[in-house]
């Protein structure tokens, strides 16, 4: 088991290991082995990570030992992470996938990955990749769920009016920044190609995990810019 939510980075995961009781201390040693391996590598962004080893119950149902092979070369071999870069916007990834949840049940195992990109023929592909991978592994692989791209127009009339309202209230031109990330204005689109949209909201940090917060002073001028946006708008 592991992660929480296909659309957050797994914070954590679990696995019951079944050794021979006499190799027990040699498996001890190399937990220990690997843990200060992984600690090291990832010591800049993962300061407190942990690895706990416990006693556990035998349980009641085992892997096979060739579908624990199946399963795991899918797991390392499934893409994950930023898989391709913008073209036309530098630094922005284009497209991405998350492996973002691994569970357990009824005797089967259910891998859930939230594939984004700005275009949906990136989405399209890492569909195709993370499908046949599966497919290889004579796993079922369904796609639901999907958001589509949202492709940034430099020439946006709704952008243009939001930043000089922005500008107008504070005293300074705003950051407008292309991200990556599955939002509803991608859906919105989809169904309403003409719409010109933006997306706006107040700071929020750690988005999707327990720690979430957002910053409350920029909810007030959010507040501030989401009304003087809608006064600019002429009368339909």
């Amino acid at each position: 088991h592991g992660g929480t939510l296909r659309n957050a980075i797994p914070r954590e995961a679990r696995a019951k290991l079944l050794v021979p009781a006499a190799s027990v201390n040699e498996f001890k040693a190399l937990v220990d082995r690997y843990t200060g391996i992984y600690q090291s590598e990832l010591a800049a962004t993962e300061a407190n990570l942990t690895v706990l080893l416990t006693a556990q119950e035998k349980p009641a149902q085992l892997m096979s030992e060739s579908l624990q092979a199946r399963l795991l070369d899918s797991l390392m071999a499934c893409p994950n992470g930023v898989i391709r870069m913008s073209d036309a916007i530098p630094g922005v990834t284009e497209t991405s996938t998350n492996l973002g949840v691994i569970k357990t049940q009824d005797g089967e195992v259910y891998v859930q990955c939230l594939i984004r990109s700005l275009i949906d023929s990136g989405r399209e592909s890492v569909e195709q990749m993370t499908r046949s991978l599966f497919n290889l592994a004579g796993a079922s692989c369904e796609f639901t769920g999907a958001y589509p791209g949202w492709a940034p127009n430099v020439d946006s009339p709704v952008m243009a009016l939001v930043r000089s309202s922005y500008q107008t209230l504070f005293g300074e031109m705003p950051n407008v920044m292309v991200i990556h990330a599955g939002l509803e204005c991608g859906l919105f689109k989809s169904a309403y190609p003409e719409w010109d949209m933006v997306s706006f909201g107040p700071t929020i940090r750690g988005a999707h995990a327990p720690g979430e917060k957002v910053h409350i002073p920029a909810v007030e001028r959010f507040w501030q810019l989401l009304v003087h946006v809608l006064e600019q708008i002429p009368a339909k």
